[in-house]
């Protein structure tokens, strides 16, 4: 007997078309929240609904109802935008948010703080810079990422093409989005049948990932459907390799979840990009747990399946075996700050942008920037910013516009501060269980100390830290990861590599700053001494034997 569907798969079902009663909901003047149901809906139109969790208690107390506001997240495939929709956007978030752009680890812009009465004309704004938000959240493909600079190559700019192409191809078909949001008519008798998704669309969340090697900047190993770019001996591009089956997330406790990385599934040629990944999509859609969101990712189909079973239903619906994959190797998962040349004699400057929030002086910076340039802002997958498509004779008057609004940390940061990643976590974060934004930088303060210490402040150790287990901000990836307990406390992992090909370990639980910064120093301390050229810190953790055995990956699971 199959186990009873989720609520939320109720819902879908029920949803009509993902409309649920949003337009009644937003129209209540009453609560400064949705109902529970469209505040579910929701996230496939491109928002969260939040509450500022520093002001909660005092709020109970006085009996108000949570500080109640929305956080909406754009689709930019590849990351790609131009300075009319940057100031565009800048002024969305001053006029209607707090202040702030947020970058993210997906390419993607938020804008937070935006109260219910404000959220449609929100929407509508930036609907209005030719960017939209479907899709962004939501049981369906969210932004398709690419590497981060598409006209590093011709390769590159080809490989941006298909992502855009796929994003597009992968839209749900319903039109609630634009009558709820942009005030369009509802056609009577339309065709709104969802060919991809079918009637209740996917059973979570499914991530797609284009990598263009030596960079793994997208980590495509932590994607639900990954492909890595074959460049022939010219710098063209022949095909991808296939993968399906990564994600970051768990749940503490439950060892039913772990984070997994993708298996290499085949070659493909470019011409059945997309045609593969309706293939892998469809095979979650019709397989994927509908009963237990938990259990719900493609990771976990592929393991309830078996990976030759999964790859030979991806056949069956491809039409074609997949060919043998094709060698390649990555250098690194970190961004390249600083001044890059393009095939085109263009150049291309890389700011760090610490968690990816861009406020104060940097938001004011970029604002003028942005007025002016004459290229285009690349986001990338590690929460920074590329000022793209820079004219040679352009460069000296952005570099005076960098230094003076103290844009340039990058030219003063230690690799660890350059290359670590944070959440949003607290205060506005539902699923929140520690600090990580807004702890980062005292924490890298501490950490650089003892880095210090030990003659390692060059060391390029990539650090991330989450506020909870479902690593948004890719923590099961970082060399060292804080992952999110309870108020001050962590679990610590460590291991991985530098190319984002093998998952960290969890080496301490429930740890506060203290402990943590007691147990990383006789590690470090032996990486100095002994490690050998060029290696990397959670390499030589791994060859000096000082981290546990890796966890055991169920391979077959209860559906």
């Amino acid at each position: 007997m199959s186990a009873p569907l989720s609520p939320v798969e109720t819902l879908k079902a029920n949803s009509r078309g993902l409309r649920g009663t949003l337009t009644d909901s937003l129209a209540d003047p009453v609560t400064g929240a949705l109902r529970e149901g469209d505040a579910q809906l929701l996230k496939f139109h491109g928002s969260y609904q939040q509450d500022d969790r520093d002001v909660r208690e005092e709020r109970r107390r006085q009996k108000l109802e949570p500080a109640y506001s929305f956080m909406i997240r754009t689709r930019l495939p590849g990351g790609v935008a131009t300075p009319a929709q940057w100031l565009a956007l800048d002024a969305i978030a001053r006029r209607y948010g707090n202040q702030t752009l947020r970058l993210t680890t997906r390419q993607a812009f938020q804008v937070h703080g935006i109260i219910k009465r404000d959220l449609k004309p929100t929407i509508a704004a930036i609907n209005q810079s030719l960017v939209d938000t479907v899709a962004a959240c939501g049981d369906v493909n969210r932004n398709v990422m690419t590497s981060a600079n598409p006209v590093e190559s011709r390769a590159h700019a080809a490989v941006y093409a298909a992502a855009v192409a796929l994003s597009e191809h992968l839209l749900p078909h319903t039109r609630a989005y634009h009558e709820i949001w942009l005030d369009e008519q509802q056609i009577v008798g339309a065709d709104e049948s969802e060919p991809v998704y079918g009637p209740t669309y996917l059973p979570r969340k499914f991530k797609i990932g284009i990598a263009v090697p030596p960079s793994n900047d997208v980590d495509v190993f932590s994607q639900d459907l990954g492909f890595i770019a074959i460049l022939d001996a010219h710098g063209d591009l022949l095909g991808y390799n296939l993968l399906a089956g990564g994600g970051m997330g768990s749940t503490h406790g439950d060892a039913r979840t772990y984070p997994r990385l993708a298996d290499v599934l085949g070659f493909i040629a470019p011409d059945q990009l997309v045609a593969a990944a309706e293939a892998v999509l469809t095979t979650q859609r019709d397989f994927g747990n509908r009963s237990d969101r938990k259990l719900s990712r493609l990771k976990y189909t592929i393991d309830k399946l078996g990976l030759d079973g999964f790859r030979a239903e991806v056949e069956r619906r491809l039409g074609t075996a997949l060919a043998p994959a094709h060698g390649f190797s990555f250098s690194h998962n970190g961004d390249r700050f600083g001044w890059t040349a393009g095939y085109d004699g263009r150049w291309h400057l890389t700011l760090r942008i610490e968690s990816g929030r861009v406020q104060g002086a940097a938001l004011d910076g970029l604002r003028e920037i942005a007025a002016s340039h004459g290229g285009d802002f690349r986001l990338t997958p590690n929460q920074n910013l590329i000022i793209a498509n820079v004219a040679d004779d352009q460069r000296s008057r952005i570099d005076e516009l960098v230094a003076h609004y103290h844009l340039d940390g990058h030219l003063h940061a230690t690799p660890l501060r350059r290359f670590a990643l944070a959440c949003v976590a607290l205060p506005t974060c539902t699923l929140a269980m520690a600090e990580a934004e807004r702890y980062l930088p005292a924490f890298l303060d501490q950490a650089e100390a003892l880095l210090d210490t030990h003659g390692l402040r060059d060391a390029p150790i990539l650090l991330r830290l989450s506020g909870c287990p479902n690593g948004c901000s890719r923590p099961y990836l970082g060399e060292i990861a804080l992952v999110g307990k309870g108020p001050g406390r962590y679990n610590l992992h460590l291991g991985a590599d530098f190319q984002g090909r093998r998952l960290n370990r969890l080496y301490r639980e429930n740890l506060a700053e203290a402990e943590i910064l007691a147990a990383l120093d006789p590690l470090l301390a032996r990486y100095a001494a002994e490690r050998t050229d060029a290696e990397g810190f959670g390499d030589f953790l791994l060859r000096a034997g000082l981290l546990p055995a890796p966890a055991i990956i169920p391979t077959e699971l209860v559906s």
